[in-house]
C-alpha cells in the first residue's frame, strides 16, 4: 500500500460560486503532495467546459450570499445588501448583476478565476472524471469539455475513494 495521501472530492454544484471550493482544494491538496481526484456529477459537470462564461452565482434561497459591493465610497462599500428572495426572484437579470458584482469583488481581491484555478488543478495532475451517466442523461458530448478529462460511473470514483484518505461532498 502506498503511502501517499489521497483526496477525492465530489462536485455536484454548477455555479461560480459552488465552483471553486472543490479546485481550491484540489490544488491545495495536490501542492501537499495528495493524489487528489474530482468526481463531477450532475451541475458540477459544468466547471469541465470549454467554456466558463456561463457560470453564474445564483443568489436566490442563499442566506449566505448578502454582500458587499466592490465598488463606490467606503461607507456604501460597508453596507450588507441583504435583498429578500422575492426582489431576487422577481427583478429580470438579478442573477447576472449578481454574478458581475461577484466577479468584481474576486477581481478586486485578487483572487484567481475558476480558469486559473482548473488549469492549475490540471498542471498539479488532479484527476478530472466526469460522470459518464450524466453526461448522457444531460446529452453532451465528449467535445463538449476540456481536455485530459477522464469518463466513468460511480464505481470507478469507488475505486479511488475507497482508499482516500480525504473524501469531500461539494
Amino acid at each position: 500500500m502506498s503511502d501517499e495521501k489521497k483526496m477525492a472530492i465530489i462536485a455536484t454544484k454548477g455555479t461560480l460560486d459552488w465552483a471553486y471550493p472543490p479546485f481550491i482544494l484540489a490544488s491545495t491538496a495536490a501542492a501537499l503532495g495528495y493524489e487528489t481526484q474530482i468526481f463531477f456529477t450532475f451541475y458540477g459537470l459544468q466547471m469541465l467546459r470549454k467554456d466558463l462564461s456561463g457560470l453564474k452565482v445564483s443568489p436566490l434561497g442563499n442566506p449566505g450570499m448578502p454582500m458587499k459591493m466592490p465598488f463606490g465610497p467606503s461607507w456604501f462599500k460597508s453596507i450588507n445588501w441583504n435583498i429578500p428572495n422575492i426582489i431576487q426572484a422577481n427583478v429580470p437579470g438579478y442573477e447576472s448583476v449578481a454574478t458581475a458584482l461577484m466577479k468584481k469583488t474576486i477581481a478586486n481581491n485578487g483572487v484567481a478565476t475558476i480558469p486559473e484555478l482548473r488549469e492549475l488543478c490540471q498542471e498539479a495532475e488532479v484527476t478530472f472524471i466526469a460522470c459518464q451517466m450524466t453526461v448522457e442523461l444531460f446529452g453532451f458530448e465528449h467535445s463538449d469539455f476540456i481536455d485530459n478529462v477522464e469518463y466513468g460511473g460511480a464505481a470507478t470514483f469507488f475505486e479511488f475513494a475507497g482508499e482516500a484518505d480525504i473524501t469531500l461532498y461539494i
